[in-house]
């Protein structure tokens, strides 16, 4: 189909989504206070635009980034509008990271302008929760007129920068998105029964607009698109300086 087609074709499928029932917010947060104090919003801004590229081409660098924006997608508000170069999504992983079937739009696009031609329409309509695309290139004009499509909505742009080719850093041309987010896969640790435990990433935010980056070791997401800290750390966060019990007692 031709690029007017496509795009034809996606207005009809925006025009049946009436209304969303949602309730809506100005910014997405992680619901983790070590994340959110650190992101000059206090979460994911829902009118912008962010990136996410996997730290390698590794193929399990690329699914923690992937799961990463299913994870994000899963906690906006309504539908959400994927588009693709291939057709390589796997829909039960992304279940698992708690975007429901049922609640994906796929659109397939035959180049890199084509795709973000169709984010920039999906994000227009104001009927989504969220817009998804994979890139491998785009350039800094075209991050703007996506940022520009998401002002003054409540539907989250999100930008999966692939790896064009070796030794080439995806987050390395300057881009207009809000924040920029480096995903790789970790080891995970064993639980009490001695099975593999939830999966783990390291989490890095590149750059982000009014504040600092930063890095730190989450434990995936879970099946409502969570993440969380790994256990030693969460219960030092919790500890807020007082004794457990335990060592009271002792």
């Amino acid at each position: 189909m031709s690029s007017p087609a496509v795009i034809a074709e996606l207005r009809e499928t925006l025009r049946a989504i009436e209304g969303d029932g949602y309730r809506r917010r100005e910014t997405l947060p992680f619901g983790i206070p070590p994340i959110d104090t650190k992101l000059a919003d206090g979460g994911l801004r829902l009118d912008a635009l962010h990136e996410v590229a996997a730290d390698t081409a590794a193929l399990g660098d690329d699914a923690a980034a992937t799961l990463f924006l299913a994870g994000i997608a899963a906690r906006a508000w309504g539908p959400v509008l994927w588009v693709v170069r291939r057709r390589d999504l796997f829909a039960p992983g992304l279940y698992q990271a708690g975007l429901a079937p049922e609640r994906v739009l796929y659109a397939e696009a035959r180049d890199d302008a084509e795709l973000l031609a169709l984010m920039e329409e999906g994000l227009r309509h104001r009927g989504l929760g969220a817009v998804i695309g994979e890139v491998k290139r785009a350039g800094l004009a075209a991050t703007r007129r996506l940022q520009l499509a998401a002002e003054g909505g409540r539907t989250i742009a999100l930008l999966m920068r692939r790896h064009a080719r070796e030794g080439v850093d995806p987050l390395g041309m300057p881009s207009a998105a809000l924040t920029r987010w480096r995903i790789a896969s970790a080891p995970s640790v064993p639980d009490r029964s001695g099975s593999l435990g939830r999966a783990r990433w390291n989490v890095a935010l590149d750059r982000q607009r009014g504040g600092e980056p930063f890095n730190m070791l989450m434990e995936a997401c879970d099946d409502t698109g969570r993440l969380a800290l790994p256990a030693a750390l969460g219960d030092r966060s919790r500890a807020s300086g007082r004794a457990s019990p335990r060592a009271a007692a002792a």
